[in-house]
């Protein structure tokens, strides 16, 4: 009688984004959630035709979130892939960012287009939210690294998500 084996899987198809590790001074980063999800993500998007991914996440900042940053002011951290959040077997290719806001730019973020929620969030109170893979594999790390574990964050362990992470492109390596 021949095995039986399992069918394999179809394969993933890929989503580009960017996506910003939005921070205030305080440490906290901006997470939002879209109409009609359940899961916290970083604001970012998919890019349009002809456009940089510095450009993209300045764009959908300003859609989704009104904040109209400068470029210069964006740091690139890398590209980094992981399952997406509201689609089924599909994976994100994120370019992703990295931008603090000053007080005034923090208090002036409010949900526009496709966001049905903001929030400002410590590492702990993220942490005990639904995230998007790529937030709770990469962004929350990346968050205690970046703002540092002297703000009263717990340092990641080698099980918070790390063995998921692909980097490409990058400079930055888990810590």
């Amino acid at each position: 009688m021949p095995s039986i084996e399992p069918a394999p899987a179809p394969p993933a198809r890929t989503i580009a984004i960017c996506a910003a590790l939005v921070v205030d001074r305080a440490g906290r980063m901006l997470l939002v959630r879209k109409r009609g999800t359940s899961a916290f993500l970083q604001p970012g998007g998919k890019p349009e035709p002809g456009e940089t991914p510095v450009q993209t996440i300045a764009r959908e900042l300003d859609e989704e979130l009104g904040l109209r940053i400068a470029l210069e002011r964006f740091e690139l951290l890398g590209t980094f892939e992981d399952a997406a959040a509201n689609e089924p077997d599909h994976r994100v290719v994120g370019h992703a960012f990295h931008v603090e806001l000053t007080d005034a730019e923090a208090a002036t973020a409010a949900v526009a287009a496709e966001i049905e929620e903001a929030r400002w969030a410590s590492v702990a109170e993220a942490e005990a939210l639904p995230l998007a893979p790529l937030t709770r594999s990469y962004f929350v790390p990346l968050t205690v690294k970046k703002m540092g574990v002297a703000k009263g964050h717990r340092a990641p362990s080698a099980t918070d998500g790390f063995r998921r992470l692909l980097y490409r492109d990058c400079d930055t390596q888990p810590m």
